[in-house]
């Protein structure tokens, strides 16, 4: 009797193995496609909101939404989707769509850390092509969808502003930001102090968040080494 619940229970586990591999094979190819779908209607979006001249707002701000929307059924995917920046003469935009921590680290901070770099480089490029910028505070805006759930979309938007006068230009950026706590500001600022010119200050948003709880201050400031002739 034992023989035979064993030859049967050998049977059953023959029977079953494969048919759970082939399940995990499925859905992991159904994960890949929805992560598919999403990237090319990212990137669709992108395409078009790189064209940050564009008048038709409405319709950017529509196609985000349904991207947003089209993101909820993105549940069990683990693999980035999307991960990019845009710069042009008047601002920066960028989107991640993708797992929420790589490596231990929450995927908001290293995006706002990217998005920092390269708002920086830019405002950099255009000092010397003499279109002094600085970041439009009041207009910056981010948004997130789905923190706290292992995936999420960051969606951000660093619009720039032209100003007169080369010294009032703005050539260093840098974010402190954190999920659903307080952002270390005082520390940032006290790391910040010995990148300053003398007698300068930093130039500090009020603090952006989102419903979701990520919260960011931006921050910029006259480099002294590629502003060295505006010391006072």
């Amino acid at each position: 009797m034992k023989k035979k619940s064993k030859r049967i229970l050998t049977i059953v586990a023959l029977i079953a193995i494969p048919i759970i591999m082939a399940l995990v094979f499925i859905a992991n190819y159904l994960a890949k496609g929805v992560g598919d779908s999403v990237e090319k209607s990212i990137r669709g979006l992108y395409d078009i909101s790189k064209k940050f001249d564009s008048t038709d707002l409405a319709k950017i701000d529509s196609l985000k939404k349904s991207l947003v929307i089209e993101f909820d059924s993105l549940k069990a995917f683990e693999r980035e989707v999307f991960n990019e920046i845009n710069c042009l003469d008047n601002g920066c935009e960028g989107v991640f769509v993708g797992p929420e921590f790589v490596n231990g680290s929450d995927v908001a901070h290293q995006f706002s850390n990217k998005m920092s770099g390269q708002v920086g480089d830019k405002l950099k490029a255009l000092y010397e092509e003499r279109k002094y910028s600085k970041v439009i505070f009041s207009e910056i805006k981010i948004s997130t969808k789905g923190m706290g759930s292992g995936n999420v979309i960051y969606i951000l938007e660093i619009p720039f502003e032209k100003v007169k006068e080369k010294c009032d230009a703005y050539t260093s950026f840098d974010h402190v930001g954190g999920w659903n706590h307080k952002p270390a500001l005082a520390k940032r600022k006290s790391e910040l102090k010995d990148v300053l010119m003398e007698g300068d200050k930093l130039n500090i948003s009020d603090l952006k968040t989102t419903p979701e709880g990520l919260q960011e201050y931006w921050i910029q400031w006259r480099n002294k080494i590629k502003q060295s002739d505006c010391k006072p």
